[in-house]
């Protein structure tokens, strides 16, 4: 009997294709609530998703045949991987798939902001020819920090490797990383030397707020702050705080802390004071966490997965 494979969320036909191809049954669980899943997933062998349900101790006990979860894209907030691992159960996603997506939505959103292109645009279509107003900052002159040395962090800091900046790198739980694009430093070092932060970190308990009021106070120098990796990684209220006083100098957000889990929608957010200070500022960007979301990556990330799905089927 093939072995059962429940498709959670919509995937690029690459992996509903491929599994089949491999003698999977590939049931088309799109439509399906929460409970239908659970109460369905008993003999499966394997599930494939993005984020639309939590992967928690009760969906995991209710998997009695499952084998691995399989996540299209690099967040695992939604899966309790200790607990998966625990069950023997292996726990996939494909980073390698849209890293490069979201080094290049990084760096388009840092030169956006150290040239103003986002204010120029709107002022020359209502017809303001603002020049001096305008002038840029060269990219090549700031020190880029970088929160998170994996798939994402290192490589923004390959696109930037053209530019002359210098780039400096911290994680926590890597070492010796130091490349031909970033400088393995301590936190400290961040704080003491850059003019840019950009973060590429999983939302855990430990990074949710990670970046609050007195982490942006340890900055020495007002900054520019990119952020493309989850958005409770960033209190809203204190980057509103800082971009008042001058801290922060300007802020790409591709994503923000209203989102749902899904990242398909937002909580209600235009009643809410600190959302309605950023869309006001000329100095945010903002775009709906569509950093690794490009035509490429949705090929290559549904590539990635398979190959790593079809790896787990021969263990």
């Amino acid at each position: 009997m093939p072995q059962k494979v429940l498709i959670i969320d919509d995937v690029h036909t690459i992996i509903t294709d491929g599994l089949k191809n491999a003698g999977f049954e590939v049931v088309d669980a799109t439509s399906w609530n929460r409970e239908r899943i659970i109460s369905e997933v008993g003999d499966a062998f394997g599930i494939v998703l993005r984020s639309r349900i939590n992967i928690d101790r009760e969906f995991v006990d209710a998997a009695k045949s499952l084998r691995y979860v399989a996540r299209v894209g690099a967040g695992m907030e939604t899966i309790d991987v200790e607990y998966c691992e625990a069950k023997g159960i292996r726990c996939l996603n494909s980073p390698e798939g849209n890293r490069d997506a979201v080094g290049e939505h990084t760096v388009g959103m840092l030169l956006s902001l150290l040239n103003n292109l986002n204010r120029a645009d709107r002022q020359v279509k209502a017809g303001e020819w603002k020049r001096e107003m305008n002038r840029g900052r060269e990219l090549g002159f700031r020190t880029v920090g970088i929160i998170g040395y994996g798939n994402m962090g290192s490589s923004f800091a390959r696109k930037l490797s053209g530019f002359g900046c210098k780039v400096l790198a911290y994680d926590k739980y890597k070492t010796n990383y130091s490349d031909a694009y970033a400088e393995e430093v301590s936190l400290d070092g961040i704080f003491a030397n850059a003019d840019v932060l950009s973060l590429h970190v999983p939302l855990t308990a430990e990074t949710k707020y990670m970046v609050d009021a007195e982490f942006i106070a340890r900055f020495k120098n007002p900054f520019v702050l990119l952020n493309a990796s989850r958005g409770p990684v960033v209190k809203t209220s204190a980057l509103v705080d800082a971009l008042m006083s001058g801290k922060v100098v300007a802020a790409g957000l591709d994503v923000i802390e209203y989102e749902e889990t899904s990242f398909e929608a937002t909580k209600k957010m235009t009643d809410n004071p600190d959302f309605r200070y950023l869309a006001q500022c000329d100095n945010v960007i903002m775009s709906p966490h569509i950093a690794g979301w490009t035509v490429e990556s949705k090929i290559k990330l549904a590539q990635v997965l398979l190959d790593k799905i079809l790896m787990v089927k021969y263990l």
